[in-house]
């Protein structure tokens, strides 16, 4: 596993297709946050990759960067990590109400390790089902 601390965040790549994202806390996302976010994940793991987001601080979005946060197409899916109601109802409506031009397919876990093997196993058969059609 390697460690890279970003402006606003720390990711920890677990495999060459897996990262796991760790915002800090008190942090509001903006648009140089999400292009800064989205230019590492292309430059540093192997397409296409999934994303455990670990939600253990609190921290908020502005509109714009709602509206592009995690919109590569390179991402298979993600796994988003609750640790509490509050965190989970905001993500899920940050999932479902916030118009995108790509749709995210996420879920979420109450626990690291439960989110990791979900996010392994998806790998595994999106690499399946891409062997399959050659």
């Amino acid at each position: 596993m390697s460690t890279h601390t970003l402006s606003f965040a720390q990711i920890n790549i677990l495999q060459p297709d897996i990262a796991e994202v760790v915002v800090n806390e008190g942090i509001e996302m903006n648009m140089e946050m999400v292009n800064e976010y989205h230019r590492f994940l292309l430059a540093n793991l192997k397409a296409p990759f999934s994303l455990l987001i670990n939600k253990i601080h609190s921290y908020s979005y502005d509109f714009q960067a709602q509206i592009n946060l995690a919109v590569l197409k390179e991402i298979n899916v993600m796994a988003v990590v609750t640790y509490s109601n509050v965190t989970r109802h905001s993500t899920q409506m940050l999932s479902s109400s916030v118009p995108r031009k790509i749709d995210w397919n996420l879920q979420l876990f109450d626990d690291k390790n439960t989110a990791l093997d979900w996010l392994e196993a998806m790998q595994a058969k999106m690499k399946q089902g891409m062997k399959e059609l050659l």
